[in-house]
């Protein structure tokens, strides 16, 4: 499978990465223990791809995602949306069990 970005998520992407003094090679997408319910996402980005790392291209941006968080986001769809005065990404990962309420982290 593969971790895949919608249109609107890509063309945010593309322009942090372009915004970004002294750039970097893409964004990197990981799961970290946290919260009540295990693990949450990170975004961040990143300055080179690692040997283990895995790398998605996806409307002209690119994922790197690490081989031991990959297993927990396998298939997930990363979008960005507006509601209101509210921005940010959403997750569409179909390897989510359960979430806590403030839907902040999320089991496997």
């Amino acid at each position: 499978m593969a971790v895949t970005l919608t249109e609107n998520a890509a063309a945010h992407l593309r322009q942090c990465l372009q915004e970004r003094e002294g750039g970097a090679v893409g964004v990197r997408l990981a799961v970290k223990p946290s919260g009540c319910s295990g693990l949450a996402y990170v975004l961040e980005y990143a300055d080179a791809v690692g040997g283990g790392d895995l790398t998605f291209e996806s409307r002209g941006a690119r994922l790197i995602v690490d081989a031991k968080s990959f297993p927990h986001i396998d298939g997930t769809e990363l979008d960005y949306v507006r509601e209101g005065l509210q921005s940010g990404f959403r997750f569409n990962n179909p390897n989510v069990k359960e979430s806590c309420g403030c839907g902040g982290s999320f089991t496997t």
